[in-house]
């Protein structure tokens, strides 16, 4: 087997084919092939849709393990990091990514740049940069030793296009976990509201500049004649108000989202929400007060009251797509 694999993992096949992009572009530049991994019952045509989006072999880690655990998980990848040679590795920076591969860093001895937002090599050295200070800067980071683990946030990386003609190899395995002493006790699922941010194209968010929770069915209406029946809000009104739930939270603290139209109405734009939208194609701002920081990110902006403009862009969308 080749050495210096790129290796990627993550338990969410979206991110897993995203970060299979960029490790494409890593594997020209450390001239190394592609090797994604899954980790428990195989999965013979998830295989071959990774290989279609750019992996050259997917290990396949035939586990006894029912439920994700972060000390087991991490002892599996170890394994298969080190049969697989992998110098480079990339771990989707989900929930369970994050506890992951800070479990694989201190497994490996290896340095972890968490949440990078870009990745390159630079006079034959990694280089991972990511967003710190809320959004105020860039954190450049230099790998000196090997391997070098990364985790990648979702939207982080375009896809490559599918391509089904593409020929990979999958290898199978049997490998088994060292049992951790924990134990999980239950695991429930978290009640939601059906939102889901993160994959919308289209987002009308709301701020503090909303007076009532019934009010926000002003940004329903919009969301729904623009056809994204989304809607987005800052930490306030999840947080603090609880007009919303935290499925519906943009921030730093909440959901990075990327969608192609973002419209910020009554959000004042401090760089805490920033931070989540910052990356959307198309960013709408409506706010009364012009010296509002949300404008400085705003590709459009109204200066008005919410109450009289969203009625009447709602009414001038429904007319103009009839």
């Amino acid at each position: 087997m080749k050495q210096n694999m790129v290796l990627v993992y993550s338990d969410n096949k979206k991110l897993t084919i995203e970060m299979l992009s960029k490790a494409t572009e890593l594997g020209k530049e450390l001239k190394s092939k592609i090797v994604a991994v899954i980790i428990g019952k195989p999965d013979e045509n998830l295989a071959k849709e990774y290989i279609s989006y750019g992996a050259d072999q997917v290990f396949i880690a035939e586990t006894n393990l029912k439920d994700f655990k972060a000390e087991e998980y991490a002892d599996v990848l170890a394994k298969i990091v080190n049969e697989t040679k992998s110098e480079t590795i990339l771990i989707g920076s989900n929930k369970n990514g994050k506890e992951l591969s800070a479990r694989l860093g201190g497994i490996l001895n290896a340095g972890v740049v968490v949440d990078s937002s870009n990745i390159y090599v630079k006079n034959s050295k990694l280089i991972a940069e990511r967003v710190v200070y809320s959004g105020n800067a860039i954190a450049v980071e230099q790998f000196n030793s090997k391997p070098a683990i990364i985790t990648v946030p979702s939207k982080a990386f375009d896809p490559l296009k599918k391509d089904d003609s593409r020929k990979g190899e999958t290898t199978k395995k049997k490998i088994d976990a060292e049992k951790s002493k924990s134990k999980i006790l239950k695991v429930q699922e978290m009640k939601t509201e059906g939102a889901n941010v993160e994959d919308a194209e289209i987002i009308v968010s709301c701020g503090r500049g909303f007076k009532n929770k019934d009010d926000i069915k002003l940004a329903n209406n919009l969301a729904d004649v623009l056809k994204g029946k989304t809607v987005g809000c800052s930490r306030p009104i999840a947080a603090d108000l609880k007009w919303l739930s935290e499925d519906h939270w943009i921030g730093l603290s909440g959901h990075k989202v990327k969608p192609r139209l973002y419209i910020a109405t009554g959000i004042s734009g401090q760089i805490q929400h920033i931070a989540g939208m910052r990356d959307s194609g198309v960013i709408v701002a409506i706010n009364k007060d012009p010296d509002a920081l949300i404008f400085k990110s705003a590709d459009y902006g109204i200066v008005g009251d919410l109450y009289e403009i969203l009625p009447k862009l709602t009414q001038a969308v429904k007319d103009k797509m009839g």
